[in-house]
């Protein structure tokens, strides 16, 4: 039995008015002017809304919610804000770019042939040892078909933000540029002469990275959805050139396996590394390996 003669305790009377005081309202541990009734759910410190971290459990303070290690805080509204282009600077310049020369071929094709001759991939161009072509040709689209660049550029709109942000610029813009390169490489080596512009070469690296990507985490239910997905988009593109004419397909099935090998690379990279390098050794080792992709594609039609 407890004994509630002295319950509750005295408090200490305000002579004025002869109430209790009442008890001081805490202040914001890094802000001595602002009092707060919030406390971090970690260290109990009082925190003001503005020192306030939204926690798993709880708030946090700013210390308590600092990083550690390679993981990083990130809130509901930076995950709602990287949307569309956001993050990825290397694609909209991409698309900015190829989208403007599409438009001038349409307004004014004779402004637009100047421009286009020196980018566009002519396999005589290449033998002379003008290898760029290979790559600036993804620049350049028929400027009679405007479903041409339209798709290009919409695949690239869809694809293209999130890997870069995945991975990083400089990756993704040596991931793009080798796709494209082993694209060009198949058209050289399976044709005598001719010319290719556009960019499916690169469009189909995207292609094969996620297709790749799904593949490899088929065992999970998300990799699982992402092949039902992306495996009749891709099966449909495959079979454009047997209803389009005129459709390099080379470029398609060399930018197709040049963009499988490199996410593969990369991905078994990240798996053996574990939590080895940092985020900038991953970024330094994938651009190395999308690197050697484009260096080997123009040395060989190069030498060929």
């Amino acid at each position: 039995m407890v004994d509630g003669s002295n319950y509750p305790p005295p408090q200490p009377q305000d002579r004025a008015l002869g109430m209790p005081s009442p008890a001081p309202v805490p202040t914001c541990y890094r802000h001595d002017d602002r009092p707060t009734r919030l406390a971090c759910s970690s260290c109990g410190r009082p925190i003001c809304v503005d020192c306030t971290r939204q926690a798993a459990v709880g708030q946090k303070c700013p210390e308590c919610a600092a990083p550690t290690g390679r993981s990083r805080v990130v809130n509901a509204a930076q995950i709602r804000g990287r949307s569309g282009l956001d993050g990825a600077p290397v694609v909209r310049a991409i698309l900015y770019v190829t989208a403007a020369i599409g438009v001038l071929g349409f307004l004014a094709p004779a402004a637009w042939q100047p421009v286009a001759e020196p980018l566009a991939h002519g396999v005589a161009a290449v033998e002379d040892g003008q290898v760029w072509r290979m790559v600036s040709a993804a620049l350049v689209h028929d400027p009679r078909s405007f479903f041409h660049v339209l798709f290009n550029m919409w695949a690239l709109f869809v694809f293209g933000p999130d890997l870069e942000r995945r991975f990083g610029s400089v990756p993704f813009l040596l991931f793009y540029t080798a796709s494209a390169a082993a694209g060009g490489l198949a058209f050289q080596l399976t044709n005598d002469g001719g010319t290719a512009i556009g960019a499916s070469g690169a469009i189909f690296g995207l292609f094969g990275a996620y297709v790749t990507s799904a593949f490899l985490s088929r065992h999970t239910p998300a990799g699982r959805a992402g092949l039902n997905q992306l495996l009749p988009l891709l099966l449909l593109n495959l079979a454009l050139p047997l209803i389009i004419p005129r459709i390099a397909w080379e470029a398609h099935l060399g930018g197709l396996v040049a963009g499988a090998v490199m996410i593969a690379a990369w991905r078994a990279v990240a798996t053996q590394a574990g939590t080895g390098p940092d985020a900038d050794g991953q970024r330094t080792v994938r651009s190395l390996i999308a690197g050697a992709v484009l260096v080997a594609s123009l040395l060989v039609a190069l030498v060929a």
